[in-house]
């Protein structure tokens, strides 16, 4: 099963040489991450991420002028993967407000470096999710399958069905398994042909064949109904 490897570009921001040169070394024995530079203020960095393409900050929380902390709020949703790197604990709780990966405490082990830096991989493999079921003019979608994009018609897609980290893409005689969520995909496809039925299914409209005890039959497949979605179907249905 194809699965994202996520390779990090990686920005180093600490006022302090040795510091940045002690997180230098120890990003320098994971594959997966790319130093493409290290940053000595706030400023420097907020500048720098309006040209350059970061997926990590290791970022130092106390510095002069802005603190990590609020470079981090002032990014907001713009703002790449984070790990606060500091001395004190005394942040701990604010920073995990801001939904950073981790918060690493000075001097850091490689150990706990590895650590901190699985999560951000995590995190950054979710959002290449995102990308990984692609719309084209309402009539085609693109899926990644085993490493090769196919085009699949939009017609074609029967349901789709939550699986883990996955979702399988019904279409007639077959499934494509997306290392994907359900909530991505639906954001994607056309909202007046496809509609969520339960938390883990979503049906094309035009494919339902019957209803019956609270399952709808689309070829010979059977797709719960939550009760929290039944009324919402009954009102999109052509009920005579």
């Amino acid at each position: 099963m194809f699965r994202y490897i996520c390779h990090m570009n990686c920005l180093i921001v600490d006022d302090n040489k040795m510091a940045r040169t002690a997180m230098k070394q120890l990003a320098s024995h994971v594959e997966q991450l790319h130093v493409l530079g290290e940053c000595t203020s706030a400023i420097e960095t907020y500048n720098l991420l309006q040209k350059e393409k970061i997926d990590l900050l290791l970022l130092d929380i106390e510095m002069p002028g802005m603190s990590g902390i609020e470079l981090t709020r002032n990014l907001g949703k713009k703002a790449p993967v984070i790990i606060f790197t500091t001395v004190k604990k005394d942040y701990a709780v604010e920073a995990f407000e801001l939904n950073v990966a981790d918060y690493l405490i000075k001097p850091v082990s490689p150990a706990r470096f590895i650590q901190a830096i699985e999560r951000a991989r995590e995190i950054c493999e979710t959002q290449s999710q995102q990308q990984e079921l692609q719309v084209s003019d309402n009539e085609f979608v693109f899926i990644r399958d085993n490493g090769v994009l196919k085009r699949i018609k939009i017609d074609e897609i029967l349901f789709l069905e939550a699986m883990g980290d996955y979702v399988k893409l019904h279409i007639p005689q077959k499934y494509y398994a997306i290392h994907t969520t359900l909530k991505a995909v639906e954001e994607k496809l056309p909202a007046g042909r496809f509609m969520r039925v339960h938390r883990s299914y979503i049906v094309a409209l035009d494919k339902i064949e019957a209803i019956e005890d609270g399952t709808i039959v689309i070829q010979k497949n059977a797709v719960p109904i939550a009760d929290a979605y039944r009324s919402a179907l009954n009102s999109r249905l052509n009920l005579l």
